[in-house]
């Protein structure tokens, strides 16, 4: 028999999973370019086009092409697989070059760097609990 909590827990989930789902190239660009507090014609200079163009792939009126949905993700600071659907995560780029430059390391290495890792964030955990 399931208990109340874990089927809560798992609907919980779901229901998030599913919102997650439903964020669209334009509204997850929206929220990035929000997010670093970018206008659309900011964006729309740099990737040499106009603003409106910005707002209809917002708007989900357009797609772009791959090629400029990447520089999208390059100036965003976020991953092509963010933008398009396939991740969750917003790694910006210097957190992803740190994990990919640790990937490099001997395992030795890379188990101490995790040990220092784990104890920095299960004390701030703590910190933030007791405050």
């Amino acid at each position: 028999m399931i208990n109340t909590y874990t089927l809560n827990k798992f609907v919980h989930y779901k229901e998030f999973r599913f919102y997650q789902a439903l964020m669209s190239f334009g509204s997850r660009l929206l929220e990035a370019r929000k997010k670093k507090s970018i206008s659309q014609e900011e964006l729309a200079k740099f990737l040499t086009t106009k603003g409106p163009v910005i707002g209809r792939y917002e708007r989900d009126e357009m797609k772009p092409s791959i090629e400029v949905a990447a520089k999208m993700a390059d100036y965003l600071d976020v991953s092509l697989d963010y933008l398009v659907g396939a991740s969750d995560e917003q790694l910006d780029k210097k957190t992803l070059n740190r994990i990919l430059e640790l990937q490099k390391l001997p395992s030795d290495i890379q188990e101490k760097i995790y040990y220092f890792m784990d104890m920095s964030i299960r004390d701030f955990k703590a910190k933030q609990a007791y405050s």
